[in-house]
């Protein structure tokens, strides 16, 4: 019976981690380029139990021999393994702003061994070395007139140097190219390649950053890879509101069963110590 109290009490864990996963998932379903994270759950390996009895066999020594009988497998519960963002293009649409930059997601390689597409990133300088990777296009030009995203980092060229502009009075190709003022080439927005972007650590604000520390390489280079940016536009979130809200119900449903088995645990423990414990 206290086994089926742990068994019990994983599964309400499981289930109550998935629904702040789905909660953080609505809360960001407006956030620019927010990847929405996914979970699995899975079961604790099944233990195989057996009674060890004395055979009655006496050896020389005087020893008694023993015999295992196996009973069966006991599930010790379920446990959230892990949690990964989706990186399937969110919709972009149009602000008309100059600063916002949407990043186009057009042929991606797929992993040999996992099947899944990598995935590119607006490069940008982190706060105390190496880069930092997003996908939220919404940027601004500080007061220096580097080009900066909403928490303050700079964005990075191609080559690994901050962006600087006279003005908005600009214009970002397809390909990355800034054209200022006399049609002169200003810079180009940098923009790496993750080959297996389930490897990134997420931050807070959108940011992913390798485990590592080392940079990705530059998405320009990479063989196989076919992107375009749209100034003007924006990635929305990819996270699905009614999905996400029909799984939260699920999570919620499934931690409310969990939770009236924890009961009636609790009112067969409190009869056997109760009552039967006074016969």
């Amino acid at each position: 019976m206290f086994r089926g109290f742990y068994t019990v009490a994983t599964g309400m864990i499981a289930q109550q981690r998935r629904t702040e996963l789905l909660s953080n998932n609505i809360t960001n379903a407006n956030t620019p380029g927010y990847k929405a994270d996914q979970s699995t759950i899975r079961s604790f390996p099944d233990m195989l139990m057996s009674r060890m009895t004395k055979s009655g066999t006496n050896l020389e020594s005087g020893l008694n021999t023993t015999a295992n009988n196996q009973i069966g497998a006991l599930n010790a519960g379920v446990y959230m393994q892990e949690t990964l963002p989706d990186y399937s293009q969110g919709q972009i649409t149009a602000t008309d702003l100059t600063t916002d930059v949407a990043l186009v997601d057009n042929q991606l390689p797929t992993d040999a061994e996992t099947g899944a597409k990598g995935a590119i990133f607006f490069r940008l300088e982190h706060p105390t070395e190496g880069e930092t990777y997003t996908r939220n296009g919404n940027f601004t030009l500080d007061p220096q007139g580097y080009l900066t995203n909403a928490q303050g980092l700079y964005v990075l060229s191609d080559r690994g140097q901050r962006i600087q502009l006279q003005n908005d009075d600009y214009q970002i190709m397809d390909d990355g190219r800034i054209i200022g003022a006399g049609e002169q080439e200003v810079a180009r927005i940098g923009v790496s390649y993750a080959a297996q972007p389930d490897t990134l650590q997420k931050q807070d604000n959108g940011l992913y950053r390798t485990y590592n520390g080392e940079d990705l390489p530059s998405a320009y280079t990479v063989n196989g890879v076919s992107f375009n940016l749209k100034q003007g536009y924006i990635e929305r979130s990819n996270v699905d509101a009614s999905k996400t809200m029909t799984e939260m119900l699920t999570a919620y449903r499934a931690f409310e069963a969990n939770q009236k088995v924890l009961q009636a645990y609790d009112r067969s423990m409190d009869k056997a110590v109760n009552e039967i414990g006074k016969v």
